[in-house]
């Protein structure tokens, strides 16, 4: 009662963290609408599996090639108007989703789907380094957990509603629904009040870009710290396993269509989805009752939630149907989400406020990188070898991964260490 109650007052007490909070709500329930509609409509006009990684992995490439420059832009200008102006450029780029009307107009979906990500790339960094700035230092876990709560909320709220909304009226309206979800985000963030950094540094916000030095500066901080380098890694694993999740559309279209409500290979695929998001919730919040902020129980914990992730997933081809499938899904992302929002959560804490924009940069470069990379390729395997192969190949390595992650990082943990939050002395000083 008393953990609620922190999570409660942080809402009641911060209107600024209000209105982020809401404003990422409304907006990643209207991307659930857009995924579950989108991938529905190109399965459905290509009969080909490869779609149903390509959706995700639109949503995520460019986040990796832009991650960069964005990182340092959310180092150098008003977070607020980054989100602002990100928000309301994919408001108009859900819209082109209602051309895609033929195998010939594919491409067209993917593109929208990839110049959305495109400003999420901007989008996320600046939120995510603004939030220590708009909460106290005690209620930054509680606000971690909240953040990420919006994304599992709205993949299970939001795929679930997307599914049936695309199935009874269509799936141009879900479409409709994205964008309008991203005014109404833009508009709440409109209100947001409290600077959201970088705190005390004028002079860096109105200096000119220099990209390759403040590159340079922010890769400078993180091999500082091994802790740091660790946690990269360990995004960049989970990356790699999630292939696993684009095939979910397909055994959903072709294994477990009909099974879900209403019938429609869109309703089934929103019952994944929201399983996955459901488990992505429930997570994090025990997660953090557990670990806290001792870095000899956060690092064990990331492990053992990536080994539940892929151990999860090996279960999945064998379920009999599609509401035992989605009760595996909801296991596995008990672990996935535990240990997504762990490792943002302890880069936020180590890093400061004048690089942690490049560094939350850098670790959602690295993890759309290999997150695209294995959706592509499971996708691609899929067409070769039967799917239920792809998804058994990649829960072992998942598992394998993990293991060797924590037998490597076991020094971090397992002898005393620094607890989390420590300002890091500058590089060579």
């Amino acid at each position: 009662m008393r953990r609620r109650g922190v999570y409660f007052r942080l809402l009641a007490s911060n209107p600024s963290f209000r209105r982020l909070w809401i404003a990422q709500l409304i907006s990643l329930g209207g991307d659930w609408f857009n995924v579950v509609a989108l991938t529905g409509l190109l399965l459905h006009l290509t009969g080909s599996s490869f779609y149903g990684g390509a959706v995700l992995a639109a949503s995520l490439l460019p986040q990796f090639l832009l991650s960069p420059v964005a990182g340092v832009v959310a180092d150098r200008f008003d977070r607020r108007r980054l989100m602002l102006g990100a928000n309301l450029i994919a408001a108009v780029l859900a819209l082109a989703m209602l051309a895609v009307r033929s195998p010939g107009s594919v491409w067209l979906g993917l593109a929208a789907m990839a110049g959305i990500a495109a400003t999420g790339a901007f989008f996320d960094p600046a939120s995510r380094s603004g939030l220590p700035n708009i909460v106290e230092g005690d209620q930054l876990g509680a606000a971690n957990v909240l953040m990420a709560s919006t994304w599992g909320v709205m993949a299970a709220v939001g795929a679930a509603a997307g599914g049936l909304v695309a199935g009874l009226l269509g799936r141009d309206a879900a479409f409709v629904a994205n964008a309008a979800s991203f005014f109404i985000s833009a508009g709440l963030i409109l209100g947001v009040r409290a600077p959201l950094g970088p705190l005390g540094l004028p002079g860096e916000r109105r200096r000119r870009l220099r990209p390759v030095r403040d590159l340079r500066e922010g890769a400078a901080w993180a091999r500082a710290d091994p802790r740091v380098m660790a946690l990269l890694a360990q995004k960049v694993g989970f990356g790699l396993g999630t292939g696993m999740i684009g095939l979910l559309p397909v055994f959903a279209a072709r294994i477990f269509a009909g099974q879900g409500p209403g019938g429609s290979p869109e309703a089934a695929i929103g019952v994944l989805y929201a399983a996955r998001g459901l488990g992505s919730l429930l997570g994090p919040f025990g997660a953090r009752v557990l670990v806290g902020a001792d870095l000899r129980r956060l690092f064990p914990a990331i492990a053992a939630a990536m080994a539940l992730f892929g151990g999860a997933y090996a279960l999945f081809p064998a379920a009999p149907g599609l509401w035992a499938a989605a009760g595996i899904v909801l296991v596995a992302h008990l672990g996935g989400g535990t240990q997504y929002t762990m490792t943002s959560y302890g880069l936020q804490q180590i890093t400061p406020d004048r690089v942690r924009g490049r560094i939350m940069a850098f670790e959602l470069g690295l993890v759309t990188l290999s997150m695209s990379a294995s959706l592509l390729a499971a996708g691609r395997a899929a067409e070769v070898v039967n799917p239920r192969a792809v998804v058994e190949v990649l829960s072992g390595l998942t598992v394998a991964y993990a293991a060797v992650w924590a037998l490597s990082t076991r020094r971090l943990w397992k002898q005393p260490a620094p607890a989390l939050g420590d300002t890091l002395a500058a590089p060579g000083t």
